[in-house]
């Protein structure tokens, strides 16, 4: 049963405090656990009710079901809050503050990955700290396939972890890779079969319970500090180039092609 510390302020996302773990697990499973509005939403008031409980030691974040840890947005929801300039801005800032409030946890985060993984669920595993994933998970970053422009921090999430090559492949060709290949780019750092994830996932909680939690915060930010952009980024460039994306008619392209279910036609324009 749910903790009532951690009551979910929407039914598509549950949470429950066992031990000394939170589980945040997302829940539309009837949309492959695609992330709605009030989902994202969720997210940051959670971990800032667990950064200050003495109680909690791990986050973790799944998906309901198995067939998806998360599939991306949900479709439903794409025309009316990613179609007009306003409600990308509006968007783009929901789910960077959702990814960021991860990010920026200061206790240990774990994504606990079974079936699809795709789009936002990527950002979602990549902004957390431990990364362990069922064999018949499947990972892809369409993006491309959409004409959507990607932030700065998803990107730099991801090219600090798999490096850039890695990173400008998954991008560029947006093509599904399993479990194994995600394994082997170090998208996620252990594999196993389906029916023993829960046993892999009980060593991590059982680790964090027995660890001592000052020294573990302490590797968690010294980390984030070595990891620290350069002084020379061009953030202002990098922002402008996401807004050209979004201004374009490939973007408008894209987004119709994807609620018709075809391939989109781009022209560069």
């Amino acid at each position: 049963m749910p903790d009532l510390t951690y009551e979910s302020p929407t039914e598509r996302v549950l949470t429950w405090l066992d031990a000394c773990t939170l589980h945040i697990r997302f829940n539309n499973p009837a949309r492959h656990n695609a992330l709605s509005v009030d989902m994202w939403e969720a997210v940051p008031p959670l971990l800032s009710l667990a950064e200050t409980d003495d109680r909690v030691r791990l986050v973790v974040f799944s998906g309901a079901g198995e067939k998806a840890f998360v599939s991306g947005a949900d479709i439903s929801q794409f025309e009316d809050m990613r179609a007009a300039k306003e409600a990308v801005t509006r968007y783009e800032h929901m789910a960077e503050n959702a990814l960021m409030s991860i990010l920026n946890f200061s206790k240990p985060t774990l994504s606990c990955i079974r079936g699809y993984c795709i789009g936002g669920g990527v950002n979602v595993a990549i902004s957390c700290d431990i990364r362990i994933a069922a064999s018949d998970s499947v990972f892809s970053i369409p993006a491309a396939r959409l004409g959507l422009g990607y932030r700065y921090s998803a990107m730099k999430n991801l090219v600090d972890l798999i490096g850039p090559g890695a990173a400008k492949d998954l991008f560029f060709t947006a093509r599904k890779i399993d479990a194994a290949e995600a394994h082997a780019l170090g998208l996620v750092l252990r594999v196993c079969e389906p029916a023993q994830l829960p046993a892999l996932l009980a060593e991590y909680t059982a680790a964090m319970a027995a660890n001592a939690p000052l020294t573990i915060r302490a590797a968690k930010a010294i980390t984030a500090e070595i990891l620290k952009p350069s002084p020379e980024l061009d953030l202002a460039m990098c922002q402008q180039l996401i807004r050209g994306c979004f201004d374009s008619a490939d973007y408008a392209e894209g987004r119709k092609a994807f609620m018709e279910k075809r391939k989109p036609v781009f022209t560069g324009k």
